[in-house]
């Protein structure tokens, strides 16, 4: 009935109105359903809130927030308020973001965990979420394993995986612009496999990989690293850096006028970083996980609005994006199971489609049953200084990409799911 409801043509806050009351009905005595309903619904969001990453993390709390508010609107989940509990991973510290995940999971007892930005704390979280059975969605973290071959049955992941990306916009550079790359890499499992992605394309189209860089989270200085890609005289330079890493180094790559000789490119871009450069660093050509300006899709305006009454008046980033749908996932997983338990919430996410009002996106995405991967639309495009009509557009969209078609098969991905007896 859920799912029917959410496939009506009607309007996204008519549709959410609709919402998870449905999941509401109980078959318990009066002093039973009383008790449950004064405790509330747990949502756990592991995020780096400080360092190289905070903005991001930020940014995907303000979306869970909305989503929280939303549900609550509309009698919450179960007929039981949600509260939202954010705890700091930090950026770097893999160590303090399980520790957090075990206050959540232990002593605050969340019924759905969500995070994190660090794919390495990504990884580590799905395992300890594995072991307790909590639903656990993975926000942003993008390496590989996490739906790949550390996979677990309760783990699902809302952003791409690093191949993903690196398919979706690899063929684009070698035709546009040569086949001699240079990496600019952060020396962790996100750039690790994000170069992987991209010495795969290498390989699949005869090109050459004259050189790369492995960069320490949060450098500042990046001139040793830029002198060494000036010199090996590629075709494109790739940055696989992100949050103020990305900022710091393709600022220093215009400084440095890098971009006048070669092209500037890379897989995951965010308006984060757009934002955080000066107009002359706004270029390369890059792959956006979601954009706040596709005029043809449903109940865009409506998400735009409601986020920047939240953002400062700033339009939403794929960020928010991320945390929005991590929190209806789990709202809908309990609407349509009637439960909270994880097995049966996660055998109803397999290939489950998210509904419009919370897509936001064409073409259906869906998590993949067999590794619980998220299917979106990406969108590769390139950067540009100020838009035409409005001056927060900073990413042309070239080309749609179907999730699908970017991603390696489930048995190509190395993930052996195995489910609870």
């Amino acid at each position: 009935m859920f799912k029917h409801v959410a496939s009506r043509p009607v309007q996204r806050r008519t549709v959410l109105k609709a919402g998870l009351a449905l999941g509401a009905m109980q078959v318990a005595s009066p002093f039973v359903v009383k008790a449950l309903a004064d405790e509330p619904v747990k949502i756990g969001l592991n995020d780096p809130l400080t360092g190289t990453y905070a903005q991001l993390g930020k940014n995907e709390q303000i979306g869970c927030q909305l989503a929280v508010d939303e549900i609550n609107k509309k009698g919450g989940i179960l007929g039981r308020k949600v509260e939202l509990i954010s705890e700091d991973s930090t950026s770097s510290d893999t160590g303090v973001a399980v520790q957090k995940g075990h206050k959540l999971i232990d002593r605050d007892k969340v019924n759905f965990l969500l995070g994190n930005v660090n794919s390495a704390m990504a990884v580590a979280l799905g395992d300890l979420a594995s072991q307790a059975g909590v639903l656990h969605i993975v926000t942003g973290g993008h390496t590989d394993a996490v739906t790949g071959t550390d996979c677990h049955w309760n783990v699902f992941r809302v952003c791409n995986t690093t191949r993903m990306e690196t398919e979706a916009v690899g063929k684009t550079l070698i035709d546009k612009y040569g086949k001699k790359w240079y990496f600019i890499t952060p020396d962790y499992a996100f750039g690790h496999t994000l170069q992987q992605g991209f010495e795969a394309t290498l390989k699949k189209y005869s090109g050459t990989e004259v050189g790369a860089s492995l960069t320490p989270l949060g450098a500042t200085d990046y001139s040793s690293y830029l002198i060494k890609a000036q010199a090996a005289n590629p075709n494109v330079i790739i940055f696989l850096t992100a949050g103020q890493d990305a900022v710091n180094s393709l600022k220093q790559a215009v400084q440095f006028g890098l971009n006048k000789k070669y092209h500037i490119a890379g897989a995951q871009q965010e308006l984060e970083v757009l934002e955080g450069l000066p107009p002359s660093a706004r270029i390369g050509t890059w792959v956006f996980e979601w954009y706040w300006k596709q005029p043809n899709v449903p109940h865009i305006k409506e998400f735009v609005a409601d986020i920047r009454k939240r953002n400062g008046g700033k339009v939403p980033t794929a960020r928010h994006w991320f945390g929005y749908v991590s929190v209806w996932t789990c709202a809908h997983a309990a609407a349509g199971t009637k439960s909270l338990d994880g097995h049966k919430m996660a055998k109803f996410l397999q290939n489950w489609k998210l509904p419009p009002e919370i897509a936001l996106m064409p073409n259906e995405p869906f998590y993949r049953k067999g590794d619980n991967q998220l299917m979106p639309t990406l969108y590769v495009g390139h950067a540009q200084e100020h838009g035409k009509d409005d001056p927060e557009d900073l990413f042309v969209v070239d080309q749609e990409v179907k999730g699908v078609d970017a991603a390696l098969p489930v048995a190509e991905t190395g993930c052996k799911m195995k489910w609870p007896a």
